[in-house]
Formats: structure tokens, sequence, C-alpha cells
């Protein structure tokens, strides 16, 4: 079976959603949501991957995404009624430790509630890939990918 294959197996255990782009597989899985009066937000755990025939090596990144939608009431984006809609997309702690990941969770461990283990995902993948006899390069930004 192909490398590709069996790491796609691995985020098989969650309803995870694939996309490819100029040799990177992204998989995103959304780990937990909070709704609140007219709003939600809702966590994304992101894996980014390349597979590097010609190095037989792996690089492989992974972030946690907040995102959320909805009305709020204050602000620069409010209409003459005083409410708004606001959407929003950000990205945390991607600063150059390799723990950023595990940063990120506790950050948003204190707002969600969620027991998705990426560590374990991360080991599976490390293994699937170095089984296959490639190096596995994990990196904290997915420049470089």
């Amino acid at each position: 079976m192909a490398l590709q294959e069996e790491m796609k197996q691995v985020f098989a255990a969650f309803p995870a959603e694939f996309s490819e782009k100029k040799g990177v597989t992204t998989v995103e899985h959304v780990v937990a949501e909070r709704k609140s009066f007219l709003s939600k937000k809702k966590l994304t755990y992101i894996a980014k991957y390349r597979i590097v025939e010609d190095a037989r090596e792996v690089r492989f990144t992974e972030m946690l995404k907040e995102s959320g939608s909805g009305f709020s009431s204050g602000g620069l984006d409010e209409g003459p009624s005083g409410f708004g809609f606001k959407k929003t997309t950000y990205k945390t702690g991607m600063g150059g430790r390799e723990g950023a990941i595990e940063e990120q969770s506790n950050l948003f461990g204190s707002k969600y509630s969620y027991k998705f283990d990426f560590k374990a995902i991360r080991a599976a993948i490390q293994k699937k890939v170095e089984d296959a006899g490639y190096a596995f390069k994990y990196q904290i930004t997915s420049v470089g990918l």
C-alpha cells in the first residue's frame, strides 16, 4: 500500500476532510464547537503534510484554528440597530517552539471541552512514515512544506 493511503488511514479514525493542493495534503477535523446566543465558534485541528519522494521524507505540520461567526452587540461593525454581523478566523501560537500545538491546546482547553489526542495522531503518522523507510520532519509552520 502506498504511504499516502496508509497516512490517510490514520486520519480515518475520525471524520476528517482531505484536500490536496500543489502536492500538500491538508486534513481538517472539527474537535469542538461552542454555541451561544446568535453566535457559533469552532475549534479545528489542521494537519498538513508533503511526501518528498526524492529526499524520502515527509514534512508534517499541525495546528489548532478557532473560527467563529454570528452576531455581536457593540463594536465598530455594528449597524443602526446596535447589532452587527461578525465573522472571524485567526491562528494563534505558531512561534518557534516545538510545543506549539501543545500550547495551543492548553490555551483553547480553557474555552472548549474536547478529548482529541493530536499527540497519538502525530505518533501514528510518524510510525507509518518511518516504517515505510522515510524520514519524518516535524515543522512548526507550513512554510517550506
